[in-house]
């Protein structure tokens, strides 16, 4: 077949081979072939936000070789291509993944699926990144991009090699080699997007539970709160607010008035956020089917009828994104939906695996629709699925994990490899989605949770309650000695997320960027930057951050607290020469005022410079 085993169509075929190759999009940026014909096979890249700069020559730069040219091969319909780097070589990115935070050994499938409970030797889990972000032995970065939407295998088995096989034929993008890994990711967001930039109050610590039944119970749980003077700005509602859970809809009993529900949460500075499922329920008189079918929105069968699928409600339907149609229907019903005073709209169950760029399609309407909308209020959505390229219109999260101390380690590593691979507002399930927390692991979760870009305590239904104040007294000081932080460090973060929104830098980074020449640092994942922010965790059930060990990268580090320093909380350090912005003690972002004093944290140097 022409583009799959034999692209040049010669049925003749060719062991591995060296890659055609040309510059695109800026400097050290190549795309390589399978050769000059395989270009006219290869599907359009729905990665790339300029879809013609992966196909326009970059003629200033047509003389220059690559360093690193990858050799490819196509074999019973998957082409196969590797790339070698030198000896030393540390991987990382692979996009949401489990398990350790250095990849290199590693093998893993991006195949979008539910993975409720994985664990650390999970293949496939909701999102789909075919990236891989390599540090050379010499301290440099290098980035590549199989860029498929097809099921791809990447597989970084073998010594300091790369090596990606998908169905059909693709192009593989290089960036690089440059001088560190924010160079390799801001030319990454060159190419894919940067993130959103959020709203402010979406930085602020977010409260969820499958389910809040009730509009009474969710003003309780917010009241708390604010009595308990523990800083919070979102309260979300689970599918359990919907009538029968149709979604667009609300349950005349439990939220008859989700209006006047978000007025009162509003008058105590709380934003809420409401679930969305593209799972809609095939039921005639149900104004979303009616109106999908009577404009033929729906995914379809090879048969040509729409595909049914069991979902919450029942029998469901599914939206086809794809369809400028289906998009601008979605755009409408998004808008309609947010004027009940809906601030955040979160995507779930989004992830078909036939198709990995469903989740990223259904985000990008959602966050369209918010913003038509409300033009000047900058959108807020969190999708569970998602590709590469998400970060354009969504936040995420890592899923259902488990409420155990391997899963609280593990959420560093992931809301890491997420950031090296384009996704920097991303975080955990505080507490764990499944099973009960003990107030020791609630604890410690919350103080390193609260260090993540994005922070929500989330659980399923029959489990324990998980607000803070379950836990005890002593857990409830943690947390809200933890949230307090968080708040302080506002200033600070919110200028990390402008910096990612505008540069493509990264929000929260592994400790090797302080220094990427020391390979000591490479596999180090209970410390972690927050831009000279360092942050040192433990993650140890049997061990407190104060007896841990804290590698420190070389320089000058100093170490500070606001006052609040506790056996459970992270260490925290300021590198010398560095300055950071501190706010004061808030519980919600609508509290903070322009004319609050700004405190700035000067670490001087070894020269006493700051």
């Amino acid at each position: 077949m022409v583009g799959q085993e034999d692209p040049q169509g010669t049925g003749k075929m060719e062991h591995s081979r060296q890659m055609v190759f040309m510059p695109i999009l800026e400097e050290d940026v190549y795309r390589f072939d399978y050769d000059g014909d395989a270009r006219k096979y290869v599907f359009p890249s729905l990665s790339f936000v300029d879809t013609t700069a992966r196909d326009s020559l970059l003629e200033v730069s047509m003389h220059k070789v690559p360093e690193y040219i990858p050799f490819c091969e196509c074999l019973q319909g998957q082409q196969v291509v590797t790339i070698e780097l030198p000896h030393g070589t540390s991987f990382y990115g692979t996009g949401e993944v489990s398990g350790s935070l250095e990849r290199t050994g590693k093998r893993v499938f991006t195949w979008n699926t539910d993975a409720w409970g994985y664990g650390h030797s999970t293949t496939s889990l909701y999102q789909s990144h075919p990236w891989v972000l390599a540090i050379l032995p010499n301290g440099q970065a290098y980035g590549v991009l199989a860029d498929t939407t097809r099921r791809c295998e990447i597989d970084l088995r073998r010594d300091s090699t790369v090596k990606f096989s998908a169905s059909e034929v693709y192009p593989l993008i290089t960036f690089g080699p440059f001088p560190s890994p924010t160079l390799v990711l801001r030319s990454l967001s060159h190419a894919i997007g940067t993130v959103f930039m959020p709203p402010k109050w979406s930085l602020g610590y977010h409260q969820c539970r499958w389910s809040y039944e009730t509009d009474a119970r969710v003003l309780e749980v917010a009241k708390s709160f604010r009595e308990k003077q523990l800083p919070c700005d979102v309260i979300w509602m689970d599918i359990d607010y919907m009538h029968g859970f149709r979604c667009f809809t609300f349950d005349p009993e439990r939220f008859p008035d989700p209006q006047s529900l978000a007025n009162e949460l509003h008058s105590i500075g709380v934003k809420a956020i409401w679930m969305i499922d593209p799972g809609i329920k095939k039921e005639k008189g149900y104004f979303v089917y009616d109106s999908g079918c009577s404009k033929d929105l729906w995914v379809l069968q090879t048969q040509g009828k729409p595909y049914v699928g069991e979902v919450w409600p029942g029998e469901c339907v599914f939206p086809d994104f794809t369809q400028g149609k289906t998009r601008a229907w979605w755009l409408k019903l998004i808008s309609d939906f947010v004027s009940n005073g809906v601030d955040g709209i979160w995507n779930d169950m989004n992830e078909p695996a036939v198709f990995k760029v469903y989740g990223m399609l259904m985000a990008r309407s959602t966050y369209e629709g918010m913003l038509s909308a409300n033009p000047q209020k900058r959108p807020f959505v969190l999708t569970r699925a998602g590709y590469i390229g998400s970060q354009r219109y969504a936040a995420t999260w890592t899923g259902d994990n488990l409420s155990t101390w391997e899963h609280l380690h593990m959420s560093i590593n992931m809301a890491l490899n997420l950031g090296l691979s384009g996704q920097p507002l991303s975080g955990p399930d505080i507490g764990g989605f499944a099973g009960n927390a003990t107030p020791r692991l609630f604890a410690r979760w919350m103080g390193i949770g609260t260090m993540l870009p994005f922070s929500r305590g989330h659980s399923e239904a029959q489990t324990t309650d998980h607000e803070p104040w379950v836990f005890g007294a002593e857990c409830e000081k943690v947390c809200q000695l933890a949230l307090r932080r968080r708040y302080r460090l506002l200033p600070h973060l919110y200028t990390l997320f402008y910096f990612a929104h505008t540069k493509g830098d990264l929000v929260a980074s592994p400790l090797f960027f302080a220094d990427c020449e020391d390979p000591n640092l490479r596999d180090i994942e209970d410390t972690f930057l927050l831009g000279q922010l360092l942050v040192s965790a433990s993650t140890a059930r049997e061990k407190i951050s104060d007896s841990k060990e804290t590698v420190l990268p070389k320089g000058v580090w100093r170490r500070f607290d606001f006052d609040d320093n506790h056996p459970d909380l992270p260490l925290l350090y300021l590198r010398g020469g560095s300055i950071i912005p501190i706010g004061p003690c808030i519980q919600h972002t609508g509290e903070a005022k322009p004319t609050d004093t700004v405190t700035l944290l000067v670490a001087l140097d070894e020269q006493g410079n700051p």
